[in-house]
């Protein structure tokens, strides 16, 4: 019966302006009995049916005028408290106003006494906020009955923890029981939080078992990159829900929502801690520049655009062919970030008259060239595109940089390029030789940027595998031993600006891309995490390696070194140097051949100019026979 009532729209408001004027006649009456000692004997009380018909009509008024009955009682707050308040405030000021009127101009008594008055008014406020906040106890209790009930542990014990504590309280729409703080130093064990216990970062399994836990909430921002990732592997062990904070900065009007607080995705289990960067030494190098940005509508041109916002570069020329995306990032850069000092190019970095064009026009102080085809098994069913874009183009720019005076040329390359075993990574690995052999012509520094795949990028196996999770499977993986090495978008944009920075020209930088990533665990993560039970809910399926594809990536070839750089992060490759004449007239071949669109003619010449190019898993591992 009480489950019926409770999912009644609300109760009327004649009801609630009723139990007002009731409140406020037994507050008076209760005011005289207290201030008189429970005497009925009293004088005053020959007249207090008169007081309680001036008390009823005068609130009955200001009730009507302020609507102070009109809020829904079960979702009493703070305005409807203060709305109380100056009802109250108000009446008793007119009894106080009308106290002095009546004795010194009309009867010379008081109608009622001024104790009484002040008696009443903490009284009348007491029991009206009392009423509401009783009702609401009420039927939350009531509501909450017929809820299953989450059992919750937040990870920190800080300030985000205990408005998170607080946020989940008050959620009408799941029952969440806070079982444990986690006290990610150890060091607060026998201390309490809003009546929770704090434990151990150790004691997490045991928390876990005992009282059946379903998510943790992971509260504290500081928590290293690390510890995230054990506190992620032992919940995902026991299939409990791992969510997140979003930044203070995205609260709502400052205030955090349960709606707000997302799960664990695959970027924040494979996040490392945050790069240091020498951002004076990055300033010096953008300050007050006009920068090229090939490709600018791509995954890592866009960061790169983004980045470069923040040092204050006096025009950025965002150079691309894709439209759509290019609009995007327009209303990004104007709405967002509010930066306004750009210019939106479109084109193509293999027309020469259109780049041209761009460099006579804005006469660029600095390139990022990260225009380019990236996919795999696409440019391996498709060489002369490959070439066309990823050497013609990289020819095409980096002409117009010496023909320009450009003072640097960033290009942004793979670890794909490295021993390459496909027509793509071929590609760019000439692209990074004709690169490497203007340094020595021209007054340019030529600077080459090597990195493995980026998380959330176009084409990233992320995406790919989070659309077939939505999709209900199975999620595809080529090979149950095929590695990768993961970097996010920002973290390898950022490093792409400081080893433009710190370039002096020549030189192949590679970036430490942390351990190699099992994708088949990746996979099985990423499932977990979606709260999806492998083999029950979904499937995984191994569907074989792709054309050119290998199962381990490197950074660097076999008869290449490393030396340090300044940034712990960032190395110099001692690559194998090309003799100019011995390979200019191949390049200058491989331009012509690609008109006739003769794939395995075109691949041929890649091979013969990189010996290294051995094909894997392609039709063209019979040119390496």
């Amino acid at each position: 019966m009480f489950r019926i009532l409770t999912l009644k729209k609300h109760t009327p408001r004649w009801i609630i302006l009723i139990i007002d004027i009731i409140i406020s006649i037994m507050s008076i009456v209760f005011a005289f009995l207290l201030r008189f000692n429970f005497d009925l004997k009293n004088q005053y009380f020959d007249t207090i049916h008169n007081v309680i018909l001036y008390v009823f009509i005068i609130r009955l008024f200001l009730f009507l005028i302020t609507r102070s009955y009109a809020g829904i009682v079960r979702y009493t707050g703070t305005k409807d408290a203060v709305r109380i308040i100056l009802v109250i405030t108000y009446s008793n000021l007119f009894y106080i106003i009308s106290n002095f009127i009546l004795f010194y101009f009309i009867t010379g008594k008081y109608i009622i006494p001024f104790s009484i008055i002040l008696i009443d008014y903490f009284v009348s406020i007491f029991l009206m906020t009392s009423f509401r906040l009783t009702v609401k106890t009420i039927y939350a209790e009531a509501n909450n009955l017929f809820k299953d009930v989450k059992h919750i542990v937040i990870f920190g014990i800080d300030e985000n923890a205990i408005t998170t504590k607080r946020v989940l309280t008050r959620d009408t729409e799941i029952k969440y029981k806070v079982e444990a703080f986690i006290d990610p130093s150890g060091s607060r064990m026998k201390k309490q939080l809003d009546g929770i216990k704090f434990y151990k970062e150790d004691d997490l399994r045991n928390i876990i078992k005992r009282a059946n836990i379903s998510e943790l909430i992971i509260a504290d921002k500081s928590i290293s990159a690390l510890k995230k990732q054990k506190i992620i592997d032992v919940c995902l062990e026991y299939d409990v829900n791992v969510l997140t904070l979003p930044d203070v900065k995205d609260w709502i009007n400052g205030e955090l929502s349960y709606r707000q607080i997302r799960k664990i995705n695959i970027e924040d289990l494979l996040e490392r801690p945050p790069i240091h960067l020498n951002v004076k030494q990055i300033r010096k190098d953008i300050l007050n520049k006009t920068i090229l940005v090939t490709g600018a509508a791509g995954s890592i041109g866009r960061e790169i655009v983004l980045q470069l916002t923040k040092f204050h570069p006096e025009n950025i020329i965002i150079f691309d062919q894709a439209e759509s995306p290019l609009y995007d990032l327009e209303l990004e850069l104007k709405e967002k970030l509010n930066f306004h000092k750009f210019e939106i190019v479109i084109g193509d970095v293999t027309n020469i008259v259109r780049v041209n064009k761009v460099f006579q026009t804005y006469k660029p102080d600095i390139v990022y060239h990260a225009a380019a085809y990236k996919h795999v098994p696409m440019m391996e069913n498709n060489p002369s595109e490959a070439v066309r874009t990823n050497i013609v183009g990289t020819k095409t720019v980096a002409d117009k940089a010496i023909e320009y005076k450009v003072k640097k040329f960033v290009m942004v390359s793979t670890d794909k390029a490295v021993n390459p075993t496909n027509v793509m990574g071929a590609s760019k690995r000439i692209a990074e030789i004709y690169i490497q052999t203007l340094q020595h012509k021209t007054g340019t520094s030529f600077i080459t940027t090597r990195f493995g795949n980026v998380l959330g990028s176009n084409g990233s196996v992320i995406l790919r595998f989070r659309q077939q999770i939505e999709d209900g499977g199975p999620v595809t993986v080529t090979h149950p031993e095929i590695t990768r090495y993961f970097m996010t978008i920002p973290e390898a944009c950022q490093l792409v600006l400081q080893a433009g920075a710190i370039g002096k020209g020549g030189e192949i930088f590679i970036f430490n891309m942390g351990k190699s990533v099992k994708i088949v665990d990746l996979a099985k993560k990423m499932i977990k995490l979606s709260g999806l039970k492998l083999g029950t809910d979904i499937n995984l399926k191994f569907t074989g390696l792709r054309p050119g594809e290998k199962l381990y990536e490197e950074l660097l070839a076999d008869k290449e070194k490393t030396k340090p750089t300044m940034h712990e992060k960032i190395m110099i490759a001692e690559t194998r140097k090309y003799d100019t004449e011995e390979i200019m007239p191949k390049i200058d071949t491989m331009f012509m051949i690609i008109k006739n669109h003769d794939n395995f003619e075109i691949v041929g010449l890649m091979k013969n100019i990189l010996p290294e190019f051995i094909s894997m898993n392609s039709v063209y591992e019979s040119l390496d026979e």
